[in-house]
């Protein structure tokens, strides 16, 4: 399974925005946007020509760095949203929103959406009382994501529900902390999406 490796900070200093890839470390002073919120590299600091194409890669590289995909899964994302009814940029959202370690990490139940995705990998995950382990597996109206028993008490867990303590929840999950418990109970829409990401620059740019 491909997975990006690289530094996480440097992923959002390349996007010029925090994209939260590490949880409570993004909320503190030891975040790398907060210490150095430039570019990194040789001439992270100098002027760059932001020419239309530019733009647009930035975007779509925004959207991939926050769900945690790579390019060829994040085109196929593409590809499904396109052949949707409605429109393709935020069918391309709400397919993204739809992923289980997502679903995982906007219950409050994770600390970042990479911690979702290892909690999914490694069993601690089920779905309407059956364990699923693929982090892109997609929920549905009616789904109930909850921790397996053993792990609701995990130091992980506990730690991204401190974290998220007094957040409001997304309106599309209806959450019981307390059973580490979510229920899908209506379609994400876009208004409920607050990533920093302009989906229509992402369309223009596969659609040349």
């Amino acid at each position: 399974m491909g997975r990006d490796l690289g530094p996480s900070c440097k992923k959002c200093r390349r996007e010029g925005v925090k994209l939260f890839l590490k949880g409570a470390r993004c909320e503190s002073d030891k975040c790398a946007m907060e210490r150095r919120p430039y570019a990194p590299g040789e001439h992270g600091r100098g002027r760059v020509r932001e020419t239309e194409y530019l733009l647009q890669l930035r975007e779509k590289q925004k959207a991939k760095r926050i769900y945690g995909v790579l390019e060829r899964q994040f085109r196929r994302y593409y590809e499904k949203a396109a052949r949707k009814p409605g429109i393709t940029g935020e069918n391309l959202l709400i397919l993204l929103e739809r992923r289980l370690d997502n679903v995982v990490y906007r219950a409050g139940f994770a600390s970042s959406r990479s911690d979702a995705r290892q909690l999914v990998r490694h069993g601690h995950v089920m779905v309407n009382g059956r364990k699923v382990n693929i982090p892109s597996y997609q929920v549905r109206v009616g789904d109930v994501v909850e921790i397996k028993e053993k792990s609701r008490d995990s130091q992980r867990v506990l730690q991204a529900l401190r974290l998220w303590e007094g957040r409001p929840v997304v309106p599309w999950l209806r959450v019981d902390a307390d059973k580490r418990r979510a229920e899908v109970i209506a379609e994400p829409k876009r208004e409920d999406i607050d990533i920093p990401v302009k989906e229509s620059l992402i369309v223009e740019l596969y659609s040349k």
